[in-house]
């Protein structure tokens, strides 16, 4: 085994073995720069248990932040690095993943209202050199919704090891859509809903091509500056996250062929562009989720669209719609709970919120598997601890 891979198992060891006492303590506020009404630390044992122990098999750090009219926590945990054993940074940079869709959806929600971006109208219109007669009939709101029936492009990657000697490839949009539409659709358009990045993905070409402007430039002018979410950009073709971050890790087959965690904090994000590539900070989220449920972001009607359902099933799974434009919807501890998560190796993040903006929700998880199929176990703690069970 190499010196830092045997470094981190004994950090990630000593973690399992020793307990939260072992380790550094989640942090909440500190008082005197809390708000009178700040649910801390100790008065809020469910979400302290959630993040406690880490780093475990599961995630090495985790940063939370709740909002809103019914309390604030504050909270981080675990480890900036499993060499060094630091704590985590609890303002730290992270991979947001598919959070970067809401941040789409919203731009181009924006276009919309200014007469820019018809959702009704097809996207073979704007894109006919791009989009084939095939898919003809997929409207933009589709693209948005995930009705459009466009499977999801090929990769040459097939297992988690083959996309890490892969991560700095770069990966054009354009082609991404081009393999997606060569294939036959899924089903027809507007009958079903597949969750995938592809209708992302060409969302973020018709942003350019109604603006006359790149995705990332409108992304910032619309929604970053005026908001003033300083720490949040839009990576492209850089590998690494820019300033402080927490590093990610994921159980892959390691080099001397036993199985282990590797650092895979660069990692180029060009596969998920305008559907995954978000870099932030849960401070910055907070106040992206706040103005965007209060309608500062996208107003009235187009706003409504983003808590809209789609009256159609699951196609894998036969349930109903769980996903609107930009946003998915589940019913926790017996309210809905709006909002969207996202995925990127080595990290987890998700922002929430219940339609009234009562109770918020920001997260960055570090997990050990953060595309695996069921959701990560301390992830899924957080969640419940702020809203309860399914």
């Amino acid at each position: 085994m190499s010196r830092t891979a045997s470094l981190l198992a004994a950090v990630l060891l000593a973690g399992v073995v020793a307990g939260p006492s072992a380790l550094p303590a989640a942090a909440a506020t500190p008082p005197d720069r809390a708000p009178a009404h700040l649910a801390a630390q100790h008065q809020n044992p469910a979400l302290a248990a959630a993040i406690a122990g880490l780093p475990s098999a599961d995630a090495t750090a985790a940063l939370v932040r709740v909002g809103g009219d019914e309390g604030v926590w504050r909270g981080s945990s675990g480890v900036h690095d499993l060499r060094t054993g630091r704590p985590a940074d609890p303002g730290a940079r992270f991979r947001a993943g598919s959070v970067t869709k809401v941040f789409t959806a919203a731009v181009a929600l924006q276009l919309a209202a200014e007469g820019r971006l018809d959702l009704d109208r097809s996207a073979r219109s704007y894109l006919p050199e791009l989009i084939p007669a095939s898919y003809g009939g997929v409207t933009v709101r589709q693209l948005l919704n995930h009705t459009h029936g466009i499977p999801a492009p090929d990769f040459p990657a097939t297992t988690v090891e083959e996309a890490y000697a892969d991560r700095f490839r770069v990966h054009d949009p354009r082609d991404m859509v081009r393999s997606a539409t060569s294939k036959k659709r899924e089903f027809a358009p507007g009958e079903r809903q597949h969750y995938l990045n592809i209708g992302y993905t060409l969302t973020g070409l018709l942003i350019e091509r109604v603006s006359g402007d790149s995705y990332e430039r409108q992304v910032a002018r619309r929604i970053l500056h005026p908001l003033g979410l300083g720490d949040t950009y839009l990576p492209g073709k850089n590998p690494r996250i820019i300033g402080r971050h927490n590093h990610g890790y994921q159980t892959m087959r390691l080099d001397d062929g036993t199985t282990g965690l590797r650092d895979v904090s660069v990692w180029g994000s060009t596969d998920g562009w305008a559907a995954g590539d978000i870099v932030s900070t849960t401070a910055d989220l907070e106040r992206f989720t706040d103005a965007l449920f209060q309608g500062r972001v996208v107003r009235g009607p187009l706003l409504e669209e983003m808590f809209t359902l789609p009256e159609v099933t699951d196609f894998r799974t036969g349930k109903p719609a769980a996903y609107s434009i930009g946003l998915s919807m589940k019913v926790l501890g017996g309210r809905e709970v709006w909002g969207k998560t996202g995925g990127r190796w080595g990290y987890n993040a998700a922002i929430a919120s219940t339609r009234d903006g009562a109770r918020t929700l920001v997260y960055s998880v570090n997990s050990t598997d953060a595309k695996g199929q069921d959701m990560n176990k301390v992830a899924e703690h957080i969640m419940v601890a702020v809203y309860g069970r399914p």
